[in-house]
């Protein structure tokens, strides 16, 4: 059995428009001055997390499942998923704004990848002043349309661009083009996945002169030129106690907001759970142990940990994640 939370050893990526603040706010370890991403759970290939708490320290994630399986994820998603983590969980820092992108479905990025697909949502943690985010197009446009757009670099005419603040929310379903913009620095919930079509990168160079690579082909057969009425998520905020954020297939995220003290019990769920602190610092508690989750800072509770206490004596926030 498995008796306590889980931190995990970030992973920590550079990347041409990467900056300071996962550093600087968040605390994240590194000599770095472009770190883009910190990947806190992941079970990607090549970036498989490694505990750092006490329990099972230097043990990887798929080790973790393999040795302890429904127990440590549910039961229904050990037999879904088997030993592959369904999710990964970043914190993103946009010093400059990262492409225009879009991600595949399911069964797109199988076939063409052997990939899951990449649903995400991004909440919004701190945003410099006239910070943005590109999400959806602005106006109804057809295939023939956005190809000429990216003939003629007007893709920016159609897309929709909106100033974001602290504690904003998107959803971001496959298909839909999106870009975090430069001064951003967000909580990312996505399927365990790393397939990116880009469709534009600012006419960016790296530090040898060379392009990133663009995925026009790819891009045009995910698509989604679905206009929506708006792109944003509500968030309601209430003081101690868990409020729905995002319910989808992939995964189901709710908003805690906490300053005192706040008694759980997940044995209605047969699903692990995450919690990622966007605000302020929380302990987490039972008979069997005592840890503290910081500003920025990510956990993982096993599915066979129903009943604790979550404490903060400051205004703290969190996102709590799990599948349904």
């Amino acid at each position: 059995m498995i008796h306590q939370p889980i931190k995990f050893t970030p992973i920590l990526k550079e990347k041409i428009w990467g900056g300071e603040k996962l550093i600087q706010l968040l605390n994240k370890n590194s000599t770095k001055k472009n770190i883009g991403e910190s990947w806190e759970i992941s079970n990607v290939d090549g970036d498989i997390s490694i505990v750092s708490s006490k329990e099972n320290k230097g043990e990887t994630l798929t080790n973790l499942i393999k040795k302890y399986k429904g127990k440590l994820v549910g039961e229904n998603v050990y037999k879904k998923f088997g030993d592959k983590f369904p999710l990964l969980i970043k914190f993103i820092d946009a010093k400059e704004a990262l492409s225009i992108q879009l991600h595949p479905n399911d069964a797109i990025a199988k076939k063409k990848h052997n990939s899951f697909g990449k649903t995400e949502m991004w909440y919004v943690m701190q945003a410099d002043e006239k910070a943005n985010l590109i999400v959806g197009f602005k106006k109804e446009v057809d295939k023939k349309t956005y190809q000429q757009c990216i003939a003629d670099k007007k893709l920016l005419d159609i897309l929709n661009r909106e100033e974001v603040q602290n504690g904003d929310v998107y959803f971001i379903p496959t298909g839909r083009v999106h870009a975090i913009g430069a001064g951003v620095l967000l909580a990312e919930i996505q399927q365990t996945s790393d397939v990116t079509y880009r469709i534009y990168d600012w006419d960016r160079q790296d530090d040898d002169g060379n392009y990133r690579d663009l995925h026009t082909e790819d891009a045009l057969e995910s698509l989604d030129f679905k206009v929506c009425e708006s792109y944003k998520t509500p968030l309601q905020k209430r003081n101690n106690q868990s409020t729905g954020l995002v319910d989808c297939t992939y995964f189901t995220t709710n908003f805690i907001a906490l300053d005192a003290e706040l008694q759980v019990n997940h044995s209605d769920k047969d699903s692990f759970v995450i919690y990622m602190c966007v605000l302020g610092k929380v302990i987490f508690k039972n008979n069997n142990f005592e840890m503290h989750l910081n500003y920025g800072e990510t956990i993982l509770i096993p599915n066979s940990v129903n009943e604790f206490v979550m404490q903060s004596t400051i205004k703290s926030e969190l996102l709590e994640i799990f599948i349904k």
